[in-house]
């Protein structure tokens, strides 16, 4: 049945269930309908009634809870999936219901529990969820370790594809990230990483499409924003630009990197005050990041202020000996030799120059930090 088809059905389901209002029969099909016609705010209000009316039989109690956590109420999901869990242990499908309605709830670590080795054999939406709860956790070493055995048991499976990519962009593998993208297809996350891959490689125009893309599916997507506006931020369109990264950031909230990126996009288009609020936001986060302190050693430099800025230097690379924003500020410290009009044109030269011995541009650190 098509997309139409299954609006119509709906429709004309709930046309009969305004005349008969309490019906269970009605209600049933009108839940199901919903549900199969992605309206999941219909259908969890459907089952609400049915069960008020008449009880949920446990194919209604499973088909309730999928509309409540597709509703916005994954509490209310995870208790119904608890019961039926209880009652028919052996079931992967309702422990994966479960655990996804844990995790949607942020109750990450007993999602993780319910995710034992069967029910990650058994089904490669189980194997994705537990691969982002230990990337959720930070927990990379563990996240690593089962990409192997997770992709050799379910390699055709696109969303587990794409959580891979974007785990692999955090653990700096972009050859696994950009080979794991493309096997996912058309998947949100997946264009998202080689949008972010392909601007790193300074094709922003090719990069802005596959971000455009994966935000058509999913407009809930940080990275994505995040990229977006660094792509359209390359490309000269520095007002759309800064809009979508402060929305990325926003999404990301306490992510660090995005909050770093955010600054150093309006350090670019010139807005140092916006730059240097955007840089202590991230430093309120966690004063001992690294980039923290090269990104404000940066601003320090711009200032004429070198013995704040030398300061700052010696705080990021004591935490960080490859912290490239330190050694970007540090350059521009030696090469204006503490001028800060001069400071200001290494800057504008700085996005596509080469500013180390490994090539390394500010569009790279931009593309990398804001992973």
């Amino acid at each position: 049945m098509s997309a139409t088809e299954q609006q119509q059905t709906l429709a004309r389901l709930l046309a009969y269930l305004a005349s008969d209002p309490a019906n269970p029969a009605l209600l049933r099909d009108c839940a199901e309908a919903a549900l199969a016609a992605g309206d999941a705010a219909t259908a969890d209000d459907c089952y609400a009634r049915l069960e008020a009316a008449d009880g949920l039989s446990d194919g209604d109690a499973a088909g309730a809870g999928l509309a409540a956590m597709r509703n916005g109420r994954p509490a209310h999901a995870a208790a119904l999936f608890a019961d039926l869990s209880g009652k028919h242990p052996g079931d992967p499908a309702l422990r994966f219901n479960l655990a996804w309605s844990l995790a949607l709830d942020r109750q990450f670590e007993r999602a993780g529990d319910l995710l034992d080795d069967a029910t990650v054999a058994a089904l490669p939406q189980a194997a994705m969820l537990d691969l982002q709860l230990a990337h959720e956790r930070g927990d990379f070493d563990g996240a690593a370790a089962k990409i192997a055995p997770y992709l050799a048991a379910h390699a055709g499976y696109a969303p587990l594809q794409a959580a891979v990519s974007v785990l692999a962009m955090d653990l700096d593998d972009e050859n696994l990230a950009r080979e794991a993208a493309i096997a996912a297809g058309d998947h949100p996350d997946a264009l998202t990483t080689l949008g972010t891959l392909t601007l790193g490689d300074g094709d922003a125009e090719e990069a802005r499409v596959m971000l455009e893309r994966a935000l058509a599916q999913n407009d809930r997507s940080p990275r994505a924003w995040m990229g977006l506006g660094l792509a359209n931020l390359s490309l000269g369109a520095s007002e759309e630009a800064l809009q979508q990264i402060d929305h990325g950031a926003a999404l990301f909230e306490d992510n660090l990197g995005s909050w770093i990126a955010a600054g150093w996009a309006y350090l670019i288009a010139g807005d140092r005050d916006t730059a240097e609020a955007r840089f202590a936001t991230a430093m309120a986060l966690d004063e001992n990041f690294a980039e923290c302190h090269g990104s404000l050693a940066t601003i320090q430099a711009l200032k004429g202020e070198g013995e704040a800025a030398e300061r700052s230097i010696a705080v990021a690379l004591r935490l960080d000996r490859q912290c490239f924003s330190a050694a970007f500020a540090a350059m521009m410290l030696a090469s204006s030799q503490g001028d800060a009009d001069q400071a200001g044109q290494i800057l504008e030269r700085a996005l596509d120059e080469p500013l180390d011995e490994q090539g390394r541009t500010l569009r790279t650190l931009l593309s990398r930090i804001a992973r």
